[in-house]
């Protein structure tokens, strides 16, 4: 998701930013998606059992990942307008 940067020293402690100019892959751990759709872990989770959101694994492989199309297709089906 990007590569750190070093920018001081804060107690001792080395202090990074990661960049986020760097464009995202297709294919998105759950967490990463996690953090892509400002959900918890748990949330997205929940939306994969619930069949909200569709997951790929590959022959063999035991980890699951999510499609950054889907994610994006899942923020447009949710997007609401609130009447004030």
């Amino acid at each position: 998701m990007g590569t750190a940067k070093i920018i001081g020293l804060k107690n001792q402690e080395v202090i990074r930013v990661q960049r986020i100019d760097s464009p995202l892959p297709r294919l998105l751990t759950i967490k990463q998606a996690s953090q892509f759709l400002g959900l918890t872990v748990w949330a997205v989770r929940e939306r994969i059992w619930a069949g909200s959101l569709p997951v790929v694994s590959f022959p063999g492989g035991k980890k699951q990942y999510l499609d950054r199309n889907d994610l994006e297709g899942f923020i447009q089906r949710n997007k609401r307008t609130i009447d004030v």
